[in-house]
């Protein structure tokens, strides 16, 4: 069983994904996890302080992500387009909660974004021994888990079968294998 601060962060994401920053109120939050407004307040003095709570989840799954780059027996750069399918585990629905608080300026949210795209350039950049490869490999990952989280939303954008997948990732390798 959860603690009931991790169910008021995971209703506080929950309400910033499906209903956006304006929904996610104290009360909401409170409501949604199933504690009063002096339990949510006990945990969290602010909404404030439930966004850098999102913020610090967000930065410590983006931290094992990349270990999990540096680490992966297909390659960082087969890793990494690989899981930019978006599959509703906890660092899709944090990076999808704080991409709406950077919607709407943010300060903690806005720096947290920056912050993780540098980590994953970062573990990439290692891996692959050229800045410019890596951030080619990224912003073929980026795009591919854009056209699934942001696009795929409004239904009208099909999502990316695992053999138009296979083929992407045969692109990457080849790109790989030039440097």
């Amino acid at each position: 069983m959860s603690s009931a601060r991790d169910r008021i962060l995971d209703s506080f994401e929950d309400i910033l994904i499906k209903e956006g920053e304006r929904a996610a109120t104290v009360d909401a939050v409170a409501a949604a996890a199933g504690v009063s407004k002096g339990g949510l307040l006990y945990h969290f003095r602010s909404k404030e302080a439930m966004v850098q709570a999102l913020c610090e989840r967000l930065a410590a799954l983006t931290a094992a992500d990349a270990g999990r780059i540096a680490t992966a027996p297909e390659g960082a750069a087969r890793y990494y387009v690989r899981t930019s399918r978006y599959m509703d585990s906890p660092l899709d629905r944090a990076i999808v909660a704080v991409a709406r608080l950077v919607q709407q300026g943010h300060p903690a949210a806005v720096q947290t974004f920056a912050r993780i795209q540098e980590v994953w350039l970062e573990a990439l950049e290692s891996c692959l021994g050229s800045r410019a490869l890596a951030q080619a490999v990224k912003l073929m990952g980026d795009g591919l888990y854009y056209s699934a989280t942001f696009l795929s939303a409004g239904a009208a954008a099909p999502r990316v079968t695992d053999e138009e997948l296979e083929a992407v990732l045969e692109q990457v390798d080849a790109l790989v294998a030039r440097k």
